[in-house]
Formats: structure tokens, C-alpha cells, sequence
């Protein structure tokens, strides 16, 4: 059987799990990243992992969804692990309750899908109930901050039945800064989408024209076309257009290099699960400007950081302005950041609790441990 020594697997490769995300797991969001990572360290220390992909959209579900989850699912032996992602199994209740009989089912859950921004209230009530009855079939749940697994008290989730694992970061070299006699670099890293808040930092950063900065905002601009087009307007319609730079979606040497020069991290999230963009900021001691929405608080540490209420444009002017104007101020939560990165897990050491919590909730055969 195989063994697993210091992260590495000795002899024979053995079956994990079955992995079923909705779409390609190589896209680059937090929740992909989050999953794609779990599998390719796994399989890195010699375990064999399926993954899945389902067609259709999410999480508003249509036939295809349904119908390739349930192919999917129908064609797995009898008590199989498997480890779904929120997203796909969150709106599929009825897929799950079908097979979960037979099957060690565990859904993967970064959010809740209720708590979504953007959502309308008969939105938020549909996600809710139907994640509830999905929650309720599973053999337990994995979430990526304890904050997610108190979240799930509210829906009647057992605390035995949640595992906490929280993403990895890797070790990254720390930021330069922008060079002696340019501006400060403001940072922002996050798919252009309304959970994301890059609207109420354009806000901001146009009360504060008459200070020196300059901001990138990396991250897709597809995933929500519509609200991306809308920040860029706003951008145009302010006269920040030559300050605030949208560069869309950047490859890993890329993104490093525009952590590289960066100031400040500054992301006005509505609600994060966890949050990881924050922590690869903290690797880097980058100081943060974020907000408490959600799981925030839990990942970014007082001491190298200043969190604002989510959503509130003057709060968040009054972060970044007392930032910008006080070096000294950045300095210290600099340090906060290159104090706290050291604490920070790696990848390897969660996908090595990911995969107990898989063995916990889901049962094991015998065949493997670690």
C-alpha cells in the first residue's frame, strides 16, 4: 500500500478521491486555484485523483448541469469518495440526494452561494434552501476559513460534519515598492465582479485625485462584462483613466511582477470565504486596505492591515488617504505583513489535510493513510 513520508507517497499510487468542479479547474479564480491545487499536490505525493468536469452554467443550474452531474455520479462504483465543488453541487440538491446512498459524497463549500453579492432576496432565499438540502445529503462539508464552517450553523450543518482547510500560499519574494520617485502603487488583484468592490475603490480613489498614486487592478474582466464595463466607465467618467489601470487576467510572471512594485494591497471585497488574494499580499509584506465582509478578518491580520466596513466609499477613502499621506504608517504595517508571512501554510501541508478531512468525513477503505 502506499505511504506518505514527509508529503511524499512510497509505493503503490492509490485512489484518493473523485473531484467534480463545474467547468475547467484551470481557471484563475480563487476557488479554482483553491481546487486545483489540492489535486496536483496530491497526485505531486502519488495519489490518483479523477477530476470532473461539468458543462452548463452555475449556479443558476440548467439541463446540461443537471444532466452531466448526474452522468457523472451515475457512473461511479458503489461507495466512492467524492468531493464536489459548492458550486455545482449547491444547486443540484435533488442530483445529490440521488446518489448520495451509494456514494461518499462531500461538498466542497468556499461561500455559501446565498451570500453572493448581487443576488435579489427571492436569489438569496432559492440558494439557501437549496444549499441546505444538498448539505443535508452529504457525508460532511469542507470549508476554507472557520468562519464558513460557524456560517454553516445557519444551515443545520452538524460541527462534526465540517472540516476546516484553509488554502496554501507560496513562499514569494518580498515587494520592492515602486522606484524612489514614483508615486505610491496601489494593488488590487480580484476578478472585476460586484462581490469584488473594485467599483467602490474606483469611488474612493476619485475623492483622492489630489494626492500622488497610481492603482493596477488585475483580474479578469469576463467573468461579469457587464460590471467590469461599468468600472471602466466610471474610471473614464472621473478622469482616472491614465491613474487606474485595468490589465485584466495576468500570467502567474506577470502578476508577480505587478506585486513586485506595489505599495499597497487595496481590495474592498463585499464578502470573501476566505480570501486568498489577501494572504499572497501578506507573503509578499504587502500592507492591506480590505474591508471585514465575511471571512476577511480571519485571514488578515490587525497588525498589517486597515479593514473598513464593506461597501462604504467614505471609510474606505479615509484608509487609503491616511495610507497615502503617512509612509511612516505603511512602513509598520509593511513590517505586520513580513512578520505575519511566516505563519502562513503551504500548499503541500494543506492538501495533506484536505485529504485527511476527505478520509474523516468520507470514510477510508484502509488503503490509504497519512
Amino acid at each position: 500500500m502506499g505511504e506518505l513520508r514527509s508529503g511524499r507517497v512510497i509505493g503503490t499510487k492509490k485512489r484518493a478521491f473523485h473531484f467534480v468542479v463545474p467547468g475547467s479547474l484551470d481557471q484563475r479564480t480563487g476557488g479554482y486555484i483553491y481546487g486545483a491545487r489540492m489535486v496536483s499536490e496530491l497526485r505531486g505525493a502519488g495519489f490518483s485523483i479523477d477530476v470532473h468536469s461539468i458543462g452548463g452554467t452555475f449556479p443558476v443550474v440548467d439541463s446540461v448541469a443537471r444532466e452531466a452531474l448526474d452522468r457523472i455520479l451515475a457512473d461511479l462504483d458503489d461507495g466512492a469518495r467524492v468531493a464536489i465543488d459548492g458550486l455545482a453541487s449547491g444547486g443540484l440538491p435533488d442530483v445529490i440526494s440521488k446518489h448520495a446512498p451509494r456514494l461518499a459524497i462531500v461538498a466542497l463549500v468556499h461561500h455559501p452561494l446565498a451570500d453572493e453579492t448581487g443576488h435579489t432576496e427571492s436569489q438569496r432565499d432559492h440558494f439557501f434552501l437549496s444549499e441546505k438540502e444538498t448539505l443535508s445529503q452529504v457525508r460532511g462539508v469542507i470549508v476554507t476559513s472557520s468562519f464558513t464552517a460557524n456560517r454553516l450553523v445557519d444551515f443545520d450543518v452538524l460541527s462534526e460534519r465540517i472540516r476546516v482547510v484553509e488554502p496554501g500560499t507560496d513562499p514569494a519574494p518580498l515587494a520592492d515598492g515602486p522606484l524612489d520617485n514614483d508615486p505610491p502603487r496601489l494593488v488590487c488583484v480580484g476578478s472585476l465582479t460586484p462581490r469584488k468592490g473594485q467599483d467602490v475603490l474606483v469611488e474612493s480613489l476619485g475623492r483622492l485625485r489630489e494626492l500622488e498614486w497610481r492603482c493596477v487592478c488585475a483580474g479578469s474582466l469576463s467573468r461579469d462584462e457587464r460590471f467590469a464595463k461599468m468600472v471602466s466607465d466610471e474610471i473614464d467618467r472621473r478622469g482616472l483613466g491614465g491613474r487606474i489601470e485595468l490589465v485584466g487576467e495576468l500570467e502567474p510572471a506577470a502578476l508577480e511582477e505587478v506585486y513586485r512594485t506595489a505599495s499597497l494591497f487595496v481590495l474592498p471585497s463585499h464578502y470573501e470565504g476566505y480570501g486568498m488574494a489577501y494572504a499572497e499580499a501578506l507573503a509578499r509584506g504587502i500592507p492591506v486596505v480590505g474591508t471585514t465582509g465575511g471571512a476577511i478578518p480571519y485571514t488578515v491580520p490587525g497588525f498589517a492591515s486597515v479593514l473598513v466596513p464593506p461597501g462604504d466609499a467614505g471609510a474606505l477613502t479615509g484608509a487609503l488617504e491616511g495610507l497615502l499621506v503617512a509612509p511612516d504608517r505603511r512602513e509598520v504595517l509593511a513590517e505586520g505583513a513580513r512578520m505575519h508571512r511566516d505563519s502562513l501554510p503551504t500548499w503541500p501541508e494543506q492538501a495533506t489535510q484536505f485529504h485527511e478531512a476527505m478520509l474523516r468525513l468520507a470514510g477510508s477503505d484502509g488503503t490509504l493513510h497519512v
